[in-house]
């Protein structure tokens, strides 16, 4: 039996459930001697929701090329989150640029308290209950950005207890 290139990329789509959502499309105009020059730039998360999530931008003279390389590109980002059940295991703050971005956790049932651009990142990351707060530049790209570097600085507080323990008694002994 042959697989064709076609079969073998619908077959992967299949076994991974990534679910993608774009943030933002803009258009960008250049002014050149015959006139605009017309191109699209996409924002696009992706995710498992079980805690895998990546960002991605594209660029092309169409929209739909350009949300097709955003995701392109933020498949190959993605990357784990350390979850808490459904919620983060610890307050954090993140910035890019001047966007600042804090996620606290929250009891179970409490739901996702967020704007757009981080609401995205966080649902797809398989966060069901946390509150955010988005301060500085409200800028999609940044945002998005400093809530992906947020979620991937958090640590599991009881591994961290243990490597530290570990590492002291090392010194002791």
């Amino acid at each position: 039996m042959v697989v064709t290139n076609r079969e073998a990329i619908n077959n992967e789509e299949e076994k991974s459930p990534i679910i993608e959502k774009v943030v933002r499309i803009s258009r960008i105009s250049k002014v050149v001697k015959g006139g605009r020059h017309l191109r699209f730039n996409a924002v696009v998360v992706v995710g498992d929701g079980e805690g895998n999530v990546g960002i991605g931008m594209g660029k092309a003279a169409a929209v739909p090329d350009a949300v097709k390389k955003a995701s392109f590109s933020a498949r190959k980002e993605i990357g784990p989150v350390i979850l808490d059940d459904s919620t983060i295991p610890h307050e954090i703050i993140a910035t890019f640029g001047s966007s600042t971005v804090m996620l606290k956790p929250a009891k179970i049932g409490t739901g996702i308290i967020a704007g757009g651009a981080v609401r995205a990142v966080v649902e797809l990351a398989g966060i069901r209950d946390v509150v955010t707060k988005a301060r500085g530049s409200t800028n999609p790209v940044n945002t998005v950005k400093a809530t992906l570097r947020a979620l991937q600085s958090l640590r599991n507080v009881n591994l961290t207890l243990e490597e530290r323990r570990s590492f002291n008694n090392k010194d002791i002994k």
